[in-house]
């Protein structure tokens, strides 16, 4: 893990915050948890009825990012077993929202790529999400939004990091 000293973050006003103390913290936290239950609130409502979970969102929303992404760079992006994605993978094909194709490169390889019923749910899905973050956005402004950018980065291992960064690099040449 990252040192958590290694990027201060500056905010709330003129308090320098290198030195928290562990109820401020604590408080960020906490912030963590409800952001995530209201991020998550919205795309769980949407699945509800549908006999999906979190983990079929997540791999959705990987393979809609990246068309043809193999089965096993979606493992290494989730970091969850090969036993987990099986049983996720093997839900969404059967029920027609994720395809599987043979590697054009190595015919040992599985690509994968969402169907046209599996790309409207995950654009459901996504939308609600993309909505609550840009609202939030706006209200907090640029710099806020830099900062929250740069204490994400700063939580993330080593592996998460490389490929967060890999992804926008390509992101940025499409």
């Amino acid at each position: 893990m990252k040192n958590p000293t290694a990027n201060p973050v500056i905010g709330q006003g003129a308090e320098n915050l290198l030195f928290l103390t562990d109820e401020q913290i604590r408080g960020g936290i906490e912030a963590f948890f409800f952001a995530y239950r209201a991020f998550t609130s919205d795309p769980d409502e949407i699945l509800e009825g549908m006999d999906y979970g979190r983990a079929h969102h997540r791999a959705m929303h990987f393979i809609a990012r990246k068309p043809g992404l193999t089965v096993s760079d979606l493992l290494d992006i989730l970091g969850v077993t090969k036993q987990s994605l099986n049983r996720v993978l093997r839900t969404l094909l059967k029920d027609g929202l994720v395809e599987s194709r043979v590697g054009q490169r190595d015919r040992r390889e599985r690509q994968l790529f969402l169907s046209e019923t599996g790309a409207a749910l995950e654009k459901r899905l996504s939308e609600a999400q993309r909505a609550r973050v840009r609202a939030a956005y706006r209200a907090a402004g640029p710099q806020a939004v830099a900062g929250f950018r740069q204490v994400l980065e700063a939580m993330m291992d080593e592996a998460g990091a490389r490929r967060f960064r890999e992804m926008r690099r390509q992101d940025a040449a499409e």
